[in-house]
């Protein structure tokens, strides 16, 4: 199942997108490691790896495209189902819900306001099922848990909303007490990235308009700094279908702060005990 140790004997193997899995809209590049969506729509960018991550193993994005005009971004997560043995009209437009409603699929939000362009990124999931994020401020955040990691693993990266476009640097694996570090195969040195393809239009404090009135919101949820020494201190429910018909940007808050309306109240960030005994081991996680 997993691919051969081609480059020595800590090699993970070569990572890529999966050829036979894509959204309707967007296109690889760079060998299979750069996916970007038309810049007309904000969804059908559904990507997966090219083959199953281990336990452990953080994937390292780099964001290369941003399009604030409109809501919501990037989703990570992981599925069971062998992407190349899904049907004809397989990935559907969104992670969410269109596949996390199904058991085997799990995917999160990431907020926007962490993956600028240029933004670098890592995905993994523990042993214990955990989906966790590390930004590019190297604070970690607890996406969501119970992914089944008694079967292999596949990606999930959905290039939605602002996130146009994004690259895959490759991926890692510490092994016990960190003295042995397997890693994917080397790949060329990618080129810089490109801002003046990026429409920073908030930013700028000049939204731009979109024909599409309403879409699915990504970010229900505000994001919550953490301590770095703390792995585990929020979580982040799923959204669902009832945080729809978000506003463009010209009419939504200015701040990445506002919750959706219809999650405010029954999905509210949960918190989970800070004083972790130590890092994905000891029994330490008590949720409040």
């Amino acid at each position: 199942m997993y691919p051969p140790n081609i480059c020595g004997r800590h090699c993970l193997g070569p990572l890529s997108f999966h050829k036979g899995a894509l959204g309707t809209n967007v296109c690889l590049s760079l060998g299979g490691r750069r996916v970007e969506r038309d810049r007309e729509t904000f969804q059908n960018g559904l990507t997966f790896s090219s083959r199953p991550i281990r336990v452990q193993e953080k994937i390292h994005l780099r964001v290369e495209c941003c399009d604030q005009h409109w809501h919501g971004a990037l989703r990570l997560g992981f599925t069971i189902i062998p992407p190349s043995s899904s049907g004809p009209l397989f990935p559907p437009a969104m992670a969410i819900p269109d596949l996390t409603t199904t058991y085997g699929y799990w995917a999160s939000t990431v907020p926007s306001s962490l993956i600028m362009p240029g933004a670098e990124l890592r995905f993994w999931v523990t042993p214990r099922g955990i989906l966790v994020y590390e930004g590019p401020n190297g604070l970690r955040y607890k996406l969501l848990k119970g992914v089944d990691v008694t079967r292999p693993l596949w990606a999930m990266i959905d290039v939605y909303g602002q996130t146009r476009a994004v690259l895959l640097l490759g991926s890692e694996k510490k092994g016990l007490l960190k003295l042995r570090i397997q890693k994917s195969c080397p790949v060329p040195s990618p080129p810089s990235v490109s801002h003046e393809d990026s429409c920073m239009c908030v930013n700028k404090g000049h939204p731009c308009h979109t024909p599409q009135d309403y879409r699915l919101s990504a970010d229900p949820i505000t994001t919550t700094q953490i301590d770095p020494s703390i792995e585990l201190l929020w979580s982040f429910p799923a959204p669902t279908a009832a945080c729809a018909l978000a506003a463009p940007c010209g009419s939504r808050p200015s701040s990445e702060t506002a919750r959706c309306v219809a999650s405010q109240s029954d999905t509210a960030m949960r918190r989970v005990d800070k004083k972790l005994t130590d890092r994905w081991g000891k029994e330490g996680e008590k949720q409040r």
